[in-house]
């Protein structure tokens, strides 16, 4: 059988999604089986309390246990453990940042404010900033446009973040969704965003419209940078990108629409965790860049 390169590339990507499922599954069983231990419960007495087997609980321990999320809960509920804490990838974490979790998750929405400010000014908590600015916003809100411009008046570096993922890969965007899922992108954003930081200590960097949904990279990004948040209207997001000579959002406008309004809603609170905001809905370019210009001589 003639294998040609798109199939050798897709089995390759095929493979690796399976090794990365396999290590997930081992890593998931040994966090079922600390816990349990940390909870001082025999692998019976778990199957009792959760009412799942015990042969299933090997099976699960052991990392060859492809289990439901409904089983999984009954499980965590069992041992009195958030489901969180089993399928959470990575080591586990110290007892200090649960404990901090669950005191700040009782916090109201202003005090949880003020305490991240606090934890963000605390000594050795924040990076020297330098002069980095970094635009923040979804595509069509005009962080393109003003960033070349704002790069040019200052005399400083302007860098498309996707453009610097693009050379670390050697592949277009698109192709690295295609070949990688969606935890591959965001493991190379992470680091041509390391990359930039540590090359660049001045420039205006243009990040993707997602970046502020993966928390630690943006934390990395508002702990480097000053941060302006481009904003428009979602009429004007659409208009714009339109305009591009993207017309595939246009598709079934109404529903696009809504699509777009319930992104911005869900990222609000992210996109605000900015220094600032610059609404550019109806203002001339140059009337924004002048705003943005104003509001980085301030930082």
């Amino acid at each position: 059988m003639h294998y040609n390169a798109a199939m050798i590339e897709t089995r390759l990507a095929d493979s690796t999604a399976q090794d990365r499922h396999a290590e997930y599954l081992r890593a998931l069983g040994d966090h079922v089986r600390n816990w349990r231990a940390r909870r001082g419960m025999t692998r019976k007495q778990l199957a009792g309390h959760s009412g799942v087997s015990e042969r299933y609980l090997a099976q699960v321990e052991t990392g060859h246990g492809n289990v439901s999320i409904a089983l999984l809960r009954q499980i965590a509920f069992a041992m009195g453990v958030p489901l969180v804490d089993l399928v959470r990838e990575g080591p586990e974490r110290p007892v200090e940042l649960t404990l901090l979790e669950h005191r700040l998750a009782r916090l109201a929405p202003d005090e949880l404010s003020e305490a991240y400010r606090l934890i963000a000014g605390s000594a050795g908590a924040r990076r020297e900033r330098h002069g980095r600015i970094a635009l923040i916003g979804l595509r069509g809100a005009g962080k393109t446009t003003l960033g070349r411009q704002l790069a040019k008046r200052l005399k400083i570096p302007f860098i498309r973040l996707d453009e610097v993922i693009e050379r670390e890969a050697g592949i277009a965007l698109g192709e690295i969704f295609s070949l990688w899922d969606q935890a591959g992108y965001r493991r190379l954003e992470r680091k041509a965003l390391e990359r930039v930081i540590e090359s660049h200590p001045k420039g205006v960097i243009e990040t993707g419209g997602s970046l502020v949904s993966e928390p630690a990279t943006y934390d990395l990004l508002l702990d480097s940078c000053f941060t302006a948040w481009i904003k428009a209207s979602p009429e004007e997001h659409m208009d714009r990108v339109a305009a591009q000579g993207d017309h595939r959002p246009m598709a079934g406008n109404a529903e696009a629409m809504e699509d777009l309004r319930r992104i911005l809603a869900n990222r609000q609170s992210l996109y605000a965790r900015a220094d600032v905001a610059i609404d550019t809905s109806g203002a001339k370019p140059e009337d924004s860049l002048d705003a943005l210009m104003k509001a980085t001589a301030a930082k």
